[in-house]
């Protein structure tokens, strides 16, 4: 199994005539992604060739899940439009009985991410993962499910769940997890915006769930306080062990490093900080990238599920 998407999911692509998301689409499809259509306004009933592979545009997210039956979006819409396309694929799910939004796009302004955010909220059967995240794969047996931005050919079906805040140390989890002989059910890039939809605890209660992931690599980053309320999560309802790496130890207060969120203010929102609540939780640490492979054979060895 996986989360949230797998091989049966039908797929639409919000923006798909524009360079992107031909460029994306195309990398999908030869995921086996089953990409069934695309949205852009204005030019419905023209088709995109995906290698081979003729799929139709439809001008609204309405006309195109009515058509298609899709239940996952993928966005890759220029920022200024984004947050509309998230509200427009919002209610379309809504109405036709809930759907997943994977939002790729970043630099969307932050207030037009607190109103999509609001009206995604008030749709209790949709979920938004992102903005400005790779979003999510679930690796399969002839290929998958991938449903954004990452590098398809460094995954491997297997039993680990990783959700992480950086995209580029997603793909370092993926490499550390496959170094050790581990493959994945599903990773799931969430973003680091400070306005975003799919969090950490969102992550871990859907790998808690689901009978194939026997533990999880988490990624946070500095900033916030999303990483200490995952960690509290994580001792009250976490049966699986957990893997935690946190970025930016170096980072100095008041610097923003990489992500929007990604800020120390006030003292609050360090590494230490997050690395205490880690381990105060019960969950392994990883102080490197480099190390992550290694800490998850102890966290399995531990829980018997690997031989030592």
């Amino acid at each position: 199994m996986a989360i949230w998407i797998n091989d049966d999911s039908k797929i639409l692509i919000q923006g798909i005539t524009g360079r992107q998301g031909t460029f994306h689409g195309i990398r999908m499809s030869r995921y086996n992604t089953n990409v069934v259509g695309g949205v852009t306004p204005g030019k419905g009933g023209q088709t995109v060739d995906l290698e081979g592979r003729e799929v139709p545009v439809f001008n609204s997210m309405s006309e195109a899940i009515s058509e298609t039956g899709a239940s996952v979006s993928v966005i890759y819409v220029p920022a200024r439009f984004a947050s509309g396309a998230i509200v427009d694929a919002a209610e379309s799910f809504q109405s036709a009985g809930g759907g997943l939004i994977v939002c790729i796009t970043e630099g969307i302004p932050t207030l037009d991410m607190i109103r999509a955010v609001a009206i995604v909220d008030s749709c209790p059967d949709v979920r938004l993962i992102g903005p400005n995240c790779p979003g999510i794969i679930s690796p399969g047996e002839d290929g998958g499910c991938k449903v954004g931005i990452m590098p398809a050919f460094i995954h491997e079906k297997g039993r680990i769940g990783i959700v992480s805040k950086s995209g580029t140390l997603t793909y370092e989890a993926v490499a550390q997890t496959m170094s050790v002989g581990e493959g994945q059910t599903t990773c799931v890039g969430i973003g680091g915006d400070p306005v975003n939809g799919t969090g950490f605890i969102d992550c871990l209660s859907a790998f808690e769930s689901d009978p194939e992931t026997v533990a999880v690599v988490m990624i946070g980053e500095i900033g916030g306080s999303a990483e200490e309320e995952a960690a509290e999560w994580v001792e009250s309802n976490m049966t699986k062990p957990v893997v935690g790496f946190v970025a930016g130890s170096t980072a100095p207060p008041g610097k923003r490093m990489g992500h929007a969120g990604a800020i120390i203010s006030g003292g609050k929102g360090t590494a230490a900080e997050k690395f205490s609540a880690f381990e105060a939780a019960g969950i392994y640490v990883a102080r490197d990238p480099s190390e992550i492979g290694e800490v998850l054979v102890r966290a399995l060895v531990d829980a018997g599920l690997r031989e030592s």
